[in-house]
């Protein structure tokens, strides 16, 4: 009898040891947090399409011809003006569309010519800004939102807890309304952080290209200057 019973008792704890302890899929983090997962899928959704377009914006408006500005001093030391206007219409850059417009106006004042190249400029980087204060408030308003899911979660878990009245709390039902309240703020946080590294990213970007912008306008001025215009 003992060697039975010991026999039971090991084969108990092999099953024990073996069994599998059920795995937390994105799945079930997904599913379990109701209708607050909606709304950050959808942020999720808006802020990789605001983020794809404006790095493709950003990166078309980055990309420099090193050949494009000694070709513009070239035909305007030739006096071939309508040339140099014709190849800003063919390159499609910021700092292409901020030249286009100063030589457009070339005979005027050079104070009022570099006022109309920055304010090209200021409308180009205004096209580029387009669609990041949307990000910036994905960024900051995911993890309200999913700590909003967590509390009105909780709300739900102590209200169940309530209704229990004398005859006893089921810590089973209390633990997966309360997982399921903590869902949202991880789903909430993760939609968050992806956000806002994004949309550093693409302030970081834009910082390039306007310096860039801010070279160009230098190098153009300084080209009129030397011409006599």
């Amino acid at each position: 009898m003992d060697t039975l019973a010991t026999a039971s008792l090991a084969q108990t704890l092999a099953e024990g040891t073996n069994a599998t302890p059920e795995a937390l899929s994105i799945l079930d983090l997904a599913t379990k947090g109701g209708w607050i997962m909606i709304v950050l899928l959808l942020l999720s959704l808006l802020a990789v399409y605001i983020f794809v377009t404006k790095y493709l914006q950003m990166r078309s408006a980055g990309q420099e011809d090193k050949y494009f500005v000694q070709r513009i001093k070239d035909y305007v030391t030739e006096g071939k003006t309508s040339s140099a206007i014709k190849l800003c219409e063919e390159t499609n850059t910021p700092y292409a569309r901020m030249i286009h417009k100063g030589l457009s106006r070339i005979g005027r004042p050079m104070a009022d010519i570099l006022v109309i190249v920055e304010n090209v400029g200021n409308i180009e980087v205004g096209r580029l800004e387009k669609g990041l204060p949307l990000l910036a408030t994905v960024a900051a308003g995911a993890p309200m939102i999913g700590f909003l899911g967590t509390v009105t979660g909780m709300v739900r878990a102590f209200f169940d807890m309530a209704n229990a009245g004398s005859g006893g709390v089921d810590v089973a039902l209390l633990s997966n309304g309360i997982y399921e309240a903590l869902v949202t703020t991880v789903g909430g946080l993760v939609v968050g952080i992806i956000a806002l590294f994004a949309y550093n990213y693409l302030v970081a970007e834009l910082d390039k290209v306007v310096g860039k912008m801010e070279a160009k306008t230098v190098e153009f001025m300084d080209l009129l200057n030397k011409v006599g215009h």
